[in-house]
């Protein structure tokens, strides 16, 4: 490792962490926005499923890169596949926030996926060889605080310009961050590779991505009009299983696989991150309609929505730190065991919720649903890690950082389709005789556009019924699904009462 100074050790740091919270800004921030989006007046009229895949598009695409961005950080030095990320999304966000249709945000939506894959793994790098073992994991812990900077400031900004300017500026935050990630990288950052260079994987990268993109492409047409019983859907959805597994199968024959299957074998490790993948899975389904409940039943403004997420960011900083604390003492089992638990409730608490309840209350849930979560996730975290040999430590966090990707992919096409669908369902009778009755029943978004152009306030009523009603079924279905997360972790980490600690040795990599 090369000797750097604290000074700059101190510059680097503040780079790296600039550079990660475009990718949490850009993970909440479009949330904001959906409403506007779905308005084919203000916004691009897109609709359920395209909003889905806006969303999604990001983390599938993210998932499935980062094992190709550390293998090109090795091979042409960390620093140099940084910087591409950063101009990679710096000009996918422009080509976002000009976007004249839907598929042209969804195609720049996956192209900034791609390029925050081109960011973690050569950040995690560069601090694994700036730093010393005895103050890493001080410094992976404040670059990691990046997460909860980017999800309470995203929402904020975004609303902010949202009540301002045009749906697109909220992508313009990146652009400025870009701009001091790019200059602060090349005037500061080491440029490290490994001498031990990784394959990159075509075959892998492409089953994973091919496989995410028909499962999840059958899962959201499934709530589009037209329903389950088409064979796009369901043949989507088995080509796409078929995939995952070439994929698990052609990772399991390498023996220096890019996704580690074999980690599985370790009954902790694959509890653990399998709750940390539903997790995630209702993070970002409920985020999605969640955005909907407020700016489109409540008519809230973008920035009052922004406003609602603090509580819950806030949650998730204090969570990390606590629950860490607490899982040292009493161990996975009870702590995050129990905070997944909660969340859970959290989520079935949901079905209280209708046009006129309190907003403090909803803020409430809000902040134990960002406590649950952060006492969740880092403790569960460092416990999975724990659980592997320490030559297989760095295998594992590339399993760890895709599985939650891969939940937020899943979140967004399993849970925004239970609402689409449903509501679909429930507001096909009140629609009935109306003209084109089937492209007013898409969204309540649509069929509030309906009401306002044929003069019908009973309709748009009636659409915030049919949404609330849509919710809450989406709420029940994420709270069953986290509940099976809970006890799955429970019992893999019943009778451990501390969470066993690795230093990992430095990084041998060579500066170029």
């Amino acid at each position: 490792m090369s000797s750097i100074d604290p000074p700059r050790q101190r510059r680097i740091l503040a780079v790296l962490v600039v550079s990660a919270v475009l990718i949490w800004i850009d993970s909440t921030v479009l949330g904001i926005a959906l409403e506007r989006l779905a308005d084919p007046v203000e916004g691009l009229g897109a609709t359920p499923g395209q909003l889905q895949w806006a969303v999604g598009i990001y983390s599938l695409l993210f998932a499935t890169a980062l094992f190709l961005a550390g293998a090109l950080g090795d091979r042409f030095g960390h620093r140099t596949i940084l910087m591409l990320g950063l101009l990679i999304f710096g000009a996918s966000s422009a080509w976002a926030a000009w976007a004249g249709d839907p598929v042209a945000l969804i195609l720049a939506r996956a192209t900034m996926g791609l390029g925050g894959a081109l960011i973690m793994p050569p950040s995690m790098a560069i601090i694994g060889w700036t730093f010393p073992p005895e103050r890493r994991a001080a410094a992976i812990a404040v670059w990691g605080s990046s997460a909860g900077v980017g999800v309470a400031v995203g929402p904020v900004l975004g609303g902010l310009l949202l009540d301002h300017f045009w749906w697109g500026s909220v992508f313009t935050i990146n652009l400025p961050i870009v701009a001091f990630g790019l200059i602060g990288a090349a005037m500061v950052l080491p440029n490290p590779r490994s001498p031990q260079r990784r394959r990159l994987d075509p075959l892998g990268l492409g089953l994973s991505t091919l496989g995410l993109l028909g499962l999840s492409y059958g899962l959201i047409e499934g709530g589009h009009q037209g329903g389950w019983n088409r064979w796009q859907v369901w043949g989507s959805i088995a080509a796409g299983l078929v995939l995952l597994a070439g994929f698990i199968l052609s990772e399991w024959r390498e023996k220096q696989p890019s996704f580690d299957p074999r980690l599985f074998r370790n009954r902790r490790f694959a509890a653990g991150n399998f709750t940390l993948a539903v997790v995630f899975l209702l993070l970002t389904g409920q985020s999605f309609y969640l955005a909907f409940y407020l700016q489109g039943a409540r008519g809230m403004s973008a920035l009052s929505a922004g406003l609602m997420s603090l509580p819950a960011a806030t949650g998730v900083i204090i969570g990390s730190q606590l629950g860490a604390r607490l899982a040292a003492r009493f161990g996975v089992a009870r702590i995050s065991g129990t905070a997944v638990v909660v969340l859970a409730a959290c989520s079935a608490l949901n079905l209280l919720y209708d046009v006129n309840t309190p907003l403090l209350w909803i803020g409430v849930v809000g902040e134990v649903v960002g406590l649950s979560i952060g006492m969740t996730t880092a403790p569960t975290t460092a416990a999975v890690m724990a659980a592997l040999p320490l030559d297989r430590m760095g295998a594992g966090s590339a399993v760890n950082n895709t599985l939650r990707q891969v939940g937020s992919v899943l979140g967004v096409a399993i849970l925004g389709t239970i609402v689409s669908s449903t509501y679909q369902h429930r507001i096909e009778p009140t629609l009935a005789g109306l003209p084109n009755a089937q492209a007013a029943g898409t969204s309540a978004e649509a069929t509030r556009h309906v009401a306002g152009t044929l003069n019908r306030p009973n309709l748009v009523q009636a659409a915030n019924d049919a949404f609330i009603h849509a919710m809450h079924v989406a709420a029940l279905v994420g709270a069953a699904i986290v509940l099976v997360g809970a006890i799955v972790l429970i019992l893999a980490f019943r009778g451990s009462h501390r969470i066993a600690t690795v230093q990992e040795k430095a990084p041998t990599m060579v500066e170029v």
